[in-house]
């Protein structure tokens, strides 16, 4: 006879063997261990607690066969079980073991008495080594230390970071454990939806579904939603929200639901500002103190600016959302231990010149020295010129030059910085003594100890001019002084990065319109939009308070932006309204048109709403190149506004004269920029800011309450998200009639076992593409076309073109996002010959068809796909979708002459083979057209593929070629042969 574990023997049975483990196998050397490494420990508790779990359902499925009746066959089968008991001691018994570098856990004293806590102290482990290692790398080194457990951590690994300066030219791989995960809303929802059907994928595979929870802080800013659609009204900011709710209302409910949902997640709701400026002021800690622990706040975040907070101190960097999701359920990253480029900062910068002017400077130095997976650290007497605000400028431009990281190591300027933004003297006291004694600290009145680089650069800031970049790559600066003449030359070269190919005749047209009832006109290099944004510039009082000074000096001369030219401003935060208000300046770039329109990043993503349509019919009709200035990050063509060809990013203070102007076709040295209410020309010197009163208004306007009043507000929300009604249900109810959240289908059938390697066979080339494509290029993030497969998707399911809103806000919909993989306009595809736009050709037929209908006929007929690219494929934003829309329409592998990082990642994340083509070749060189057939030769097992191995590439014609695959990891053959990054995971937490 069988009884249930519901009898009271069985239940005995259960509850004595419980405690047996937990007295048995958590000795009082665990039970009562101080917390000597928060992050490590909690490590231990939860695989001990997953461990007990185990056991508890083992014993239980076990006690189901006991005979009770017989106390001999209940002896024998106890017995029998010993080796289930055994089992689980050995698992114990490793995590019960003394943390491998107990000897360095040193006691923080306070200067009054007592203790700030304990830590890990690098000069405990007498090292020299460590004195020369980069303070970039000194963060890696504290992490590895504290983290060890010689399982997911191992001596060996802190071996490797150590000896730093021989083993990171040899590419070896470490884990990297961060301290939390910042998200932004665009990233966001598909990573809170891949959360969610994670657990429904746990619960089918009948594991326990509280696994799938993040185990370290993740902040998640809602800002990426709002759009430009109301601007030159004070009731902008209101009416745009109001907007952005209506829009996004089913999005923001999702989130609020998984903030309740999922434990250890902060939701700062719409109308805060810009992520990596509340990141800045607000939600960056500089240093931990957790359960007594001191350690170095590290971040990775879901958006490729992450890399802001690096100019507090703070080492950050972005990855894809699903690395992101990776990291939240505790798995170590596994990481390239990265060169770190020195980069030395002298001298001072000129009057006039802006920390805008430094950054594109820097940008286009980085760009040529080659920086692709390097940390870049700077250093030297410069710094102590560039205030926070300007080094986080420099920061968050990483991934324009190319950087994981541009890193400025804390020193008195970040500590001025944590104070003026409301941090407790305690606290700015506790970080400056833990980053002192553990040598991670840069104090410039004394001697510095000289550190090892891979490689160094040198910048006279007193060298820098004013400049502006574009019209097409954030990389392509252009001095103010040489402005006109590049112009011109844009509009004479050949289609590209710097070219139109305008005739000659044309370029001096004129288009005539009528805008509201009065005469306009424009001609190419008309500025239409003109936007102070995104998180660049907005986070720096300094260009921001210059733009409030130049549009002064302009209403007083007479000067006034044209109206039909799109004006707006969108702070990083609540403080910039507070100190352009305390300056009296705000009244000023109203009189000009720039009133605020919301607090997100709006036209530097896309969000930049619709022209008026006069502007809209003037340009399109008459083919005008017209052009965008923004003081925003990224002006790649098509991802502004579709009718902007010509996007340069400039500094605020620069938008504001260019607005002006009413043109980019100037010399602002010779040419005036319009003629005052005296009919007397006015210059752009009359109307530019010296540096003195730049500083004066500074000193005057921004103070540190305005910090402590904006966040402690900020989770509080506003009437319309607290109005939010949200299940409180762990597992989320999909509805499938929504076209914003939709169960994803990257976990249907999923089984655990792993599906293993798969080669490519026969494969069609669905699109054949040249240097840099972005992953806006693969992924667009702006508004959806409106004879597009994704306006088609929804228009069938009774959504109004109105409503469409963009691809950035419908990213929790997988149906929408992989009919808008590869839909931007400006696409250049070499199957069409030079055509530009979201199409290809089906090679069987010839056929033209939209991307997404070609895909979906090669995938219906069972044919695998692959994409050829040239350099620099997935440059932009880390884009998680740029990786997720092409393994949904079944692309199985692209080649390319090289890869941007994050992308390369994301592509084996989601189960993509990334190949590059041998130093010298590309497509073209091969002869390829991409209407061959390829087949890709991978060994049949996993334990055969080397990290960075050769592999023979085979087409249909008789073609061959050797591509290096770029699997760079062990851990990343580890994804590939689960299928992806997050199959891995819900297999190893059901295992655990």
């Amino acid at each position: 006879m069988y009884i249930s574990t519901s009898s009271s023997a069985a239940s005995s049975f259960l509850r004595a063997a419980s405690s047996y483990t937990r007295t048995r196998f958590f000795p009082s050397s665990l039970r009562n261990l101080n917390p000597a490494s928060s992050s490590a420990l909690n490590n231990q508790r939860s695989t001990a607690s997953v461990v007990v779990r185990s056991f508890h359902s083992s014993a239980s499925r076990w006690c189901h066969r006991l005979d009770w009746r017989s106390p001999l066959s209940l002896r024998a089968q106890i017995r029998a079980f010993n080796p289930v008991i055994e089992r689980f001691q050995k698992q114990f018994a490793t995590m019960a073991a003394e943390h491998p570098f107990k000897e360095v856990l040193t006691s923080l004293p306070k200067p009054g008495g007592g203790e700030f806590g304990k830590f890990y102290s690098l000069p405990a482990l007498n090292d020299p080594r460590i004195d020369k290692l980069p303070y970039s790398i000194r963060i890696l080194l504290e992490s590895a230390v504290r983290n060890c457990d010689n399982f997911q951590v191992k001596k060996e690994d802190v071996e490797k970071i150590i000896d730093w300066e021989n083993t990171s030219p040899k590419q070896v791989e470490i884990p990297f454990k961060p301290a939390r995960v910042l998200l932004q809303d665009f990233t966001g929802v598909p990573a809170v939806v891949d959360l969610a059907c994670m657990r429904d994928a746990m619960n089918k595979l009948g594991s326990d579904t509280s696994k799938i929870n993040p185990l370290v802080p993740v902040d998640l800013v809602i800002d990426h939603s709002v759009q430009v659609d109301v601007t030159r009204s004070e009731n902008a900011v209101q009416e745009n929200m109001e907007l952005e709710f209506r829009r996004n209302k089913e999005r923001f409910s999702f989130l609020k639901w998984g903030s309740t949902a999922f434990h250890n997640m902060l939701v700062v709701p719409p109308g805060s500002g810009i992520v990596h400026q509340v990141n800045l002021e607000y939600l960056g800690r500089v240093v931990f103190n957790t359960n007594g622990t001191l350690y170095p706040d590290s971040v990775v975040g879901t958006d490729s600016h992450t890399t802001m907070i690096d100019g507090l101190g703070v080492a950050g960097w972005g990855v894809g959302g699903i690395e992101a999701e990776a990291a939240m359920l505790g798995q170590p990253m596994s990481m390239v231990l990265p060169g770190v480029v020195g980069f030395k900062l002298s001298g001072k910068l000129r009057n006039g010149v802006t920390a805008t002017d430094l950054v594109l400077t820097v940008t286009q130095m980085l760009r040529k020295h080659g920086v692709v997976g390097k940390f870049v650290e700077f250093y030297g007497d410069g710094m102590g010129e560039l205030s926070l605000a300007d080094r986080a400028t420099i920061a968050n431009m990483s991934p324009e030059y190319g950087a994981t990281m541009g890193f400025f190591p804390v020193d008195h300027v970040t500590l001025q910085y944590l104070k003026l933004t409301g941090r407790s003297d305690e606290t700015v006291a506790m970080i400056e003594s833990y980053l002192r004694a553990n040598k991670m600290f840069v104090d410039y009145k004394e001697p510095q100890q000289e550190r090892v680089y891979s490689s160094h650069l040198e910048l006279n800031l007193a060298e820098v001019e004013p400049c502006v970049s574009g019209p097409k790559r954030p990389h392509d600066r252009v001095p103010l002084k040489e402005m006109k003449a590049d112009w011109n030359s844009c509009l004479n070269n050949k289609v590209g990065f710097k070219g139109f190919a305008v005739p000659k005749e044309a370029q001096e047209k004129v288009a005539k319109f009528s805008f509201h009832g009065k005469p306009a006109e424009l001609k190419h290099g008309s500025v239409v939009i003109a936007a102070i944004t995104s998180c660049t510039n907005t986070s720096n009082p300094s260009v921001m308070l210059g733009a409030g000074l130049v549009a002064k000096k302009a209403c007083e001369l007479g000067l006034q932006v044209k109206p039909w030219i799109k004006t707006s401003l969108a702070p990083g935060s609540g403080v910039v309204t507070k100190y352009l208000l305390q300056s009296g300046l705000q009244e000023y770039l109203n009189k000009q048109g720039f009133h605020i329109v919301g607090y997100g990043c709006t036209t530097c993503i896309g969000n930049s709403g619709e022209l008026d349509e006069s502007v809209a019919s003037a340009i399109s009709e008459n083919d005008i190149i017209a052009a965008a200035v923004l003081s925003g990050n990224r002006n790649f063509e098509g991802r502004v506004h579709a009718l902007t060809r010509a996007n340069y990013l400039a500094s605020p203070p620069l938008v504001v004269a260019y607005a002006l102007a009413g043109t980019v076709d100037i010399d602002f040295d010779k040419e005036p920029i319009g003629t005052g209410k005296d009919g007397k020309s006015i210059f752009f010197k009359d109307i530019w800011p010296s540096t003195e009163e730049v500083a004066e208004a500074i000193q005057s306007s921004v103070l540190p309450d305005m910090f402590r009043s904006t966040y402690q507000a900020i989770t509080k929300g506003n009437p319309m998200w607290n109005q939010l009604q949200v299940p409180s249900s762990t597992l989320y109810t999909w509805d499938p009639n929504s076209t914003y959240i939709h169960e994803p289908p990257y976990f249907k059938n999923m089984t655990m076992e792993p599906p293993g390697v798969h080669g490519v066979k026969d494969a069609y080339c669905v699109l054949n593409f040249g240097d840099s494509i972005t992953t806006d290029h693969i992924s667009p993030a702006g508004s959806i076309h409106k004879d597009s497969p994704a306006a088609k998707f929804l228009l069938d399911r009774g959504v109004e073109r109105k409503d469409f809103n963009s691809y950035g806000s419908r990213r929790g919909n997988d149906e929408v996002m992989a009919r808008g993989t590869f839909a931007n306009i400006r696409l250049v595809n070499k199957l069409l010959n030079g055509e530009v736009g979201p199409k290809t050709i089906h090679v069987p037929t010839g056929e033209k068809l939209y991307v997404f209908d070609a895909a979906m006929r090669y995938k219906d007929a069972g044919h695998d796909t692959i994409v050829l690219a040239g350099a620099e494929y997935g440059s932009g934003s880390s884009r998680d979708w740029a990786a997720k829309g092409p393994m949904l329409l079944g692309v199985k592998a692209v080649i390319a002459k090289s890869f941007e990082r994050i992308h390369r990642s994301n592509l084996v994340g989601m189960g993509i083979i990334p190949l590059c083509f041998k130093s010298g070749e590309d497509a073209d060189a091969l002869g390829l057209t991409g209407h061959e057939r390829y087949t890709i030769d991978l060994p049949n097992q996993i334990s055969d593929i080397r990290p960075g191995q050769d592999v023979t590439v085979t087409t249909d014609n008789g073609k061959s070629f050797t591509c290096t695959v770029r699997f760079d990891t062990e851990v990343e053959l580890a994804y590939f042969n689960n299928g992806g990054i997050l199959p891995y995971v819900i297999r190893n937490l059901i295992k655990q």
